[in-house]
């Protein structure tokens, strides 16, 4: 039996210098090593591969002329057991790391682990432990690590920001930085930039007033907080009302981790929807900067610029989902599938509007016109009369995120079509009480989803890979031609990036809500994807509330010679 270590407070007095097991240090992963991560594409060193969230390896050992013979090459059980923090959804939403030959990954209720990346022998576990009772809008999920400067750096559930020695797992330090009391938390993946950790805020739906924060990688004490929401007097607090209320219970968390580009030393940080959620009648004005990008300079946190998807939202379209950055003849281009339906490109350096368009079939909630005018229509505005809206607060695209394939200069979005009703509910603040503005009931049937190849500075779709779900994973590319992507109902597929023809799948037994990666050891290259169907399923996809769970880690592999 291969010995590990369980680094959780449970067993904080064991003496741990005998253990074997224990994961090769990763003392020499630092800024500069990330900032190049795509020479070395048999790690995947940060959580969206490389800093711009393109989602893409250059590995194609796995093509399109043999994946069909892809199969697993270990499954790893994570095996959620025992009462956990607020609602045990056992979404396993990570997307795993992978260092030469070691895999980290964290899970569900502040469990991480490092697995051998061959084999799926764990090597080392912690366990961070939180209140039973933490206060958690959307289940017990947490979405990954970071790794470097020697240490596995895991946002908690009750907004702590934690260190861990990379080679045993044991705590090297442990910060407070939220009010869990408050309804503060944190489900983020950590982003290592320079000799800081990048980390931003969850809580919107508990009134907390949203933020991003810097800590240095080193002793954990902080740089620097954004606040999105403006107090009176900063620039955009012309855009809440006076009151000395509604800004400070504002929302605009920032719950997704950014992209960033080293060029321009700008994060690029999506931001969540207003508080309460659909009752704009305690928040008149646009209620910057919520729903927007927001780009922040990385050195001092201030904003640099903004561009804001839906001004004043009556219907919870977070716009926390990543902003993909690509360059095209020479100039960057930030790109975004925002919930409300419609799909932006936006100038890296300025944020000036390149190209909107609509990337899902069906929206009812108003328009935006080519020139970026916001015109809403359907809406919740009065008080116990329901409306029904596409797309629903889940969004054309949640949180999970799209991919760029660098052979084709296509984006692969996984899109959701399904509607919702919403019925004005107005609620007094309350700290630590959700802090809602409607009842919302998502539409149990007519929905569906797809895979949509589009071109990010035209418009055009060039292919559609359909699904009777809506598609609730992230996509994943590859210089094998390939673009990787989980269904609701367990099967792993691989679609052909120029066509969209399904060449080969994989039913995994428990829906996907994750992102998948790749990497090689030894000269054979894996696709590791976390299963495990839970988190906010009443708000995409309430039909398969009852569906199989399971949280297990695969990894596939091309069978050895």
């Amino acid at each position: 039996m291969t010995d590990y270590v369980d680094a959780g407070e449970a067993v904080d007095m064991r003496n741990l210098s005998d253990v074997k097991g224990s994961a090769p240090a990763t003392g020499n992963v630092d800024y500069d090593r990330i900032r190049n991560a795509r020479s070395e594409p048999q790690n995947w060193l940060t959580y969206y591969g490389t800093y711009d969230g393109q989602r893409y390896s250059d590995l194609n050992q796995i093509n399109k002329e043999n994946v069909k013979r892809l199969s697993p090459a270990w499954v790893f059980q994570a095996g959620a057991v025992g009462m956990q923090s607020g609602a045990s959804t056992y979404s396993f939403e990570a997307s795993p790391l992978v260092v030469e030959g070691v895999m980290y990954c964290s899970g569900p209720d502040g469990r991480v682990w490092a697995i051998d990346a061959a084999t799926g022998t764990e090597l080392w576990r912690y366990k961070h432990a939180s209140p039973y009772d933490v206060s958690l809008c959307c289940g017990n999920v947490n979405r990954g690590v970071a790794v470097g400067h020697g240490k596995v750096y895991l946002a908690t559930l009750n907004a702590h920001l934690v260190a861990l020695d990379a080679q045993t797992g044991q705590v090297v330090w442990d910060k407070t930085i939220g009010d869990v009391r408050a309804g503060e938390s944190r489900t983020v993946a950590p982003l290592i930039v320079k000799d800081m950790v990048i980390v931003g805020s969850s809580g919107g739906e508990f009134g907390s007033r949203g933020h991003l924060d810097a800590f240095d990688a080193q002793s954990g004490e902080r740089r620097w907080r954004r606040y999105m929401v403006p107090k009176p007097g900063e620039p955009g607090s012309e855009t809440w009302p006076d009151d000395g209320e509604a800004w400070q219970r504002g929302g605009a968390n920032c719950w997704v981790t950014p992209t960033y580009d080293p060029d321009l030393e700008l994060l690029f940080q999506g931001t969540g929807n207003p508080a309460p959620d659909f009752d704009g009648g305690v928040r008149e004005g646009d209620n910057l900067f919520t729903d927007s990008v927001v780009a922040v300079d990385v050195n001092t946190g201030e904003i640099r610029w903004h561009y804001q998807f839906t001004p004043h939202d009556l219907w919870d379209y977070d716009s926390t989902m990543e902003n993909l950055v690509f360059e095209k003849d020479g100039k960057k281009y930030v790109s975004h599938a925002d919930k409300n339906g419609y799909f932006f490109t936006l100038d890296a350096a300025t944020g000036e509007l390149v190209k909107v368009f609509p990337f899902v079939d069906r929206i009812t909630w108003g328009e935006i016109s080519p020139e970026g005018k916001v015109t809403a229509k359907v809406y919740p505005d009065e008080e116990g009369v329901p409306v029904h809206f596409w797309p629903g607060p889940a969004g054309g695209k949640e949180w999970t995120h799209m991919a760029y394939s660098r052979n084709t200069g296509l984006i692969y979005i996984p899109v959701q079509e399904v509607g919702a009703t919403a019925t004005r509910r107005r609620r007094e603040f309350k700290e630590s009480i959700p802090y809602w503005g409607a009842g919302v009931a998502v539409d149990l049937e007519d929905f569906y989803g797809y895979v949509a190849a589009v071109d990010p500075l035209t418009g055009e779709e060039k292919w559609r890979w359909r699904n009777e779900y809506p598609m609730c994973a992230s996509t994943l590319c590859t210089a094998g031609g390939l673009v990787f992507q989980g269904t609701p109902t367990g099967e792993f597929v691989a679609l052909d990036e120029e066509t969209g023809e399904k060449l080969w799948s994989f039913q995994c037994g428990s829906g996907h809500h994750s992102s998948p990666s790749t990497y090689e050891v030894n000269g054979r290259q894996y696709i590791a994807v976390p299963t495990g169907w839970g988190g906010w399923i009443e708000g995409f996809l309430p039909g398969l509330l009852g569906a199989a769970a399971g949280d297990a880690m695969f990894a596939f592999a091309l069978p050895e010679a």
